[in-house]
């Protein structure tokens, strides 16, 4: 089957997703986030679990009604396998495969860092193979060969912590909101991005390593705080410029390395951190400086959701790449 219609589930962290595609084109993409979470500054996996119980079912049913898709007319269930919470993803792995057992279809178990990087077809432009994608996120940041759909090499990856977590731990020290990276991203474009200088990682080959930015930024407040304790509050906007333009730049500085040692030209970003202004005006800006062609996914399919997986499925589907009703989700799988 050519065109198969797919149902998808998405449940990795704290948003219940669910999406129908049909040969290859995203019908409907729902998704219904977590606010629990605001009071605690960050995710609760117990309390993630009990949401996407409480949302997966109300999810669902307006997927299929948006794709005016019954469930008779469905060729395949999927699911994220991993990586992500184990409790969330064990919501989402033992729903779908409930779903196609109930319908007598084939199972996709599909892996959410795989699904980042094709949510770039679904839309035009597409990127030509083989290109590098930059995957960044709260968990993880990488920097991927793609070769084809379902072949893709990470070449480069943080050797701690994931830039999101950089992001998010700063905007903690400087006492903003949660979710904070896209407040610290928020006020980054109101400040002066060379008023402070931090460190840019330098490791071997293309890898990362972020947590030295984040000791640098702590010691930072706490040597500036003791001088004046209004400091933070009077210079916020140009804090945060000042850390986002030093992230962007280690960011970059490896992909740049790679595009000309790997002589690539085409070049996308995925993950959380894509949604990022700061990081989506840069990749422009070193696109014309390099000559590189660039995609940027659209803002909904940057943060976790399901169209993403029902495109990885889509691929997976038209190769005959099924799961087994053995599946069990993998926190930590790898792509």
């Amino acid at each position: 089957m050519t065109e198969p219609t797919i149902l998808a589930i998405e449940s990795s962290c704290d948003e219940t997703s669910a999406a129908v595609i049909r040969g290859g084109k995203v019908l409907s993409n729902i998704i219904a986030t977590q606010a629990v979470h605001e009071k605690y500054g960050g995710v609760v996996p117990e309390l993630a679990s009990r949401a996407h119980q409480q949302n997966i079912i109300p999810v669902v049913t307006e997927a299929l009604n948006t794709a005016n898709v019954t469930k008779n007319e469905l060729s395949a269930v999927a699911f994220t396998r991993g990586p992500g919470l184990l409790g969330a993803l064990l919501v989402g792995c033992t729903f779908a495969k409930s779903f196609a057992l109930g319908l007598n279809i084939p199972l996709l178990d599909v892996n959410h860092m795989q699904a980042h990087i094709l949510a770039h077809f679904i839309d035009d432009p597409k990127p030509n193979f083989p290109f590098l994608c930059l995957t960044v996120s709260g968990g993880h940041t990488q920097i991927v060969l793609v070769k084809d759909h379902l072949d893709m090499e990470i070449i480069g990856q943080t050797t701690d912590d994931a830039v999101g977590e950089a992001f998010d731990k700063t905007a903690k020290m400087l006492g903003l909101p949660y979710p904070g990276g896209p407040m610290l991203d928020k006020a980054a474009a109101q400040g002066n991005p060379n008023a402070f200088e931090f460190p840019v990682g330098n490791m071997p080959g293309y890898d990362y390593s972020f947590s030295g930015i984040k000791t640098s930024v702590l010691y930072f407040l706490r040597d500036r705080t003791k001088e004046n304790p209004n400091f933070v509050q009077e210079n916020i906007n140009d804090i945060c410029a000042s850390v986002q333009h030093t992230l962007i730049k280690t960011l970059l500085k490896k992909v740049v390395q790679a595009t000309k040692e790997l002589g690539i030209k085409e070049v996308a970003i995925a993950g959380g951190v894509s949604a990022n202004s700061g990081l989506r005006a840069a990749l422009q800006e070193y696109a014309k400086k390099y000559n590189w062609n660039v995609y940027i996914p659209a803002f909904q399919y940057c943060t976790d959701n399901a169209a993403m997986i029902a495109m990885t499925a889509h691929f997976q589907y038209l190769k005959g790449d099924f799961a087994t009703q053995f599946a069990s989700p993998d926190p930590r799988m790898k792509l």
